[in-house]
């Protein structure tokens, strides 16, 4: 599959929470991290989402917040992947991270250089991927 998205998971459908007008779709990739994906109930009936269905999770790279200290702190943004970084790439503007998964895979995020500094990112340094459920688009082959 082809996406303009950075980040795309392949994994598959481990609960799913029907509502009126949102379902909330749990994910298991690679590693046995998860993800958690809001849909709408439309969109996840038209892609018959439900236990053990193979989706693609899809998310962009600019969607995606950098942290590294958790201890302490509560977020609204539901996914919470954790790795080490793996690469940096800075630009004049932006820094392009890539983050080592624990357990395997890899997402990349895009944020300022002054972010990676006041970070302190560099290569090997412990670090969460934070980003909203609205985020993740699902995917899944017909």
């Amino acid at each position: 599959m082809k996406s303009s998205a950075r980040n795309s998971f392949p994994g598959k459908v481990v609960d799913v929470r029907r509502g009126a007008v949102n379902d909330e779709v749990e994910v298991e990739i690679a590693g046995g991290q998860r993800l958690l994906a809001v849909v709408t109930h439309e969109s996840a009936q038209r892609l018959g989402l439900r236990l053990g269905r193979e989706v693609f999770a899809l998310v962009k790279a600019s969607s995606v917040i950098l942290n590294t200290e958790e201890e302490g702190i509560l977020f609204s943004a539901r996914n919470h992947l954790t790795g080490k970084v793996a690469r940096l790439r800075r630009g004049a503007v932006n820094c392009d991270v890539v983050v080592e998964l624990d357990g395997g895979g890899q997402i990349s995020a895009l944020i300022t250089n002054e972010s990676c500094d006041a970070l302190a990112m560099a290569e090997g340094s412990p670090v969460s991927a934070i980003f909203k459920a609205s985020s993740v688009i699902l995917a899944a082959r017909v």
